[in-house]
């Protein structure tokens, strides 16, 4: 899926994620350094981060607004994700971003046991339905700031960036069904608190 990759030289997202948690300065990291540092993959990296920031309580709104701006980059097909400098520049704390590359790391490498590069797919149709559930998902949390409201979501958004970012067809649509699933769940709820 990722066309600036090769099997040879790709490596698994746990190790990429490692060798950041060790580059992070001290203080504090900007969205900037990150997607710098993150390459070729970033796209897959920052939703798999703001995913999992999204999983933590009092955080869900803000990774979701975070969201929206590489999730719409995907669907319009851009290279790589751009946040404008003034977002670009805020800093997250150092040890925060570590302590949740940390507590991801195992059940990362978990998943990644699993998955593995099948059923290719064509790399530009891939990336624009990733980016139009990923926006989706963004808006349903953004939508729904209900305690617990983000867990599914943001679970959602993690396993469709690993599928993403591991080259798995098959986990990928297993991620897009559980995407679909949770939206149509969030269509149900809404339309029962509508009646």
């Amino acid at each position: 899926m990722d066309d600036a990759t090769d099997d040879a030289t790709r490596l698994p997202t746990s190790v990429i994620l490692e060798r950041l948690m060790h580059e992070v300065p001290p203080g504090t990291v900007s969205l900037g350094w990150l997607v710098e540092r993150l390459g070729p993959r970033s796209f897959g990296l920052v939703l798999l981060l703001l995913g999992l920031l999204a999983l933590l309580p009092g955080v869900a709104i803000a990774a979701g607004l975070l969201l929206v701006l590489p999730a719409s980059q995907m669907l319009r097909g851009h290279a790589a994700p751009i946040f404008p400098q003034r977002l670009a520049r805020r800093g997250l704390p150092t040890q925060r971003l570590a302590a949740l590359i940390r507590r991801a790391l195992p059940a990362l490498r978990r998943m990644e046991r699993i998955m593995r590069p099948r059923l290719a797919t064509p790399f530009q149709a891939t990336k624009r339905v990733v980016g139009a559930l990923m926006l989706l998902l963004a808006v349903l949390l953004l939508a729904t700031p209900l305690p617990l409201s983000n867990v599914p979501y943001a679970i959602a958004i993690v396993l469709l960036a690993v599928a993403y970012l591991e080259e798995d067809g098959i986990a990928l649509c297993i991620a897009l069904g559980l995407a679909v699933l949770a939206l149509a769940a969030s269509g149900v709820v809404l339309w029962l608190a509508l009646l």
